[in-house]
């Protein structure tokens, strides 16, 4: 606690259906403190409906091991070749917003352009771009991967950044 308020906590999360990326960040002196990053590998030989339940099982354990006071999640976005994949996205993004909602957390919704501008620079940055600037911002000596983890990582550092405006790069 710092000037009496409450240091946020924040779950970062990129949905997916076939692996979700998530990230818990704090904020520790000024810069972001990582307490988690990973992914959650969802098995591919389940149905859909039988992945996004596993979805929601991992997610609900994350966020009950970490007690995040907010969610950052990829907002949706579609590409007009692929509408089906849109989709199948929407329904593992439900899963997570869900899980949040019903676990008691605030939730904030961020355009993927919107975190690569602030996180990176630039809203066009590209995977291995956000991957290097989200490493910068966390003082990591190589960046993450997957890049599930790494958007992820980069969805937590946007709403912290929102959050902590002083928050500075780690160095």
């Amino acid at each position: 606690m710092k000037n009496g308020l409450e240091t946020p906590n924040v779950l970062g999360i990129d949905p997916g259906s076939r692996r979700s990326g998530y990230a818990v960040l704090s904020c520790e002196e000024d810069r972001p403190k990582i307490e988690e990053v990973g992914v959650i590998e969802l098995s591919t030989s389940l149905d859909l409906e039988d992945r996004l339940v596993e979805l929601a099982g991992e997610m609900s354990d994350i966020i009950k091991q970490h007690n995040p006071t907010i969610a950052a999640l990829e907002g949706v976005f579609s590409h007009g070749k692929f509408p089906r994949s849109a989709l199948i996205l929407g329904h593992a993004r439900g899963v997570c917003l869900l899980e949040c909602r019903r676990l008691g957390m605030s939730i904030s919704t961020i355009a993927p352009a919107e975190m690569k501008r602030l996180i990176a620079g630039s809203g066009l940055a590209t995977k291995p771009q956000v991957q290097r600037s989200v490493a910068a911002w966390c003082g990591l000596k190589k960046p993450p991967e997957p890049n599930d983890a790494a958007d992820a990582l980069g969805m937590a550092l946007f709403q912290l950044r929102k959050l902590t405006p002083h928050l500075r790069v780690t160095p």
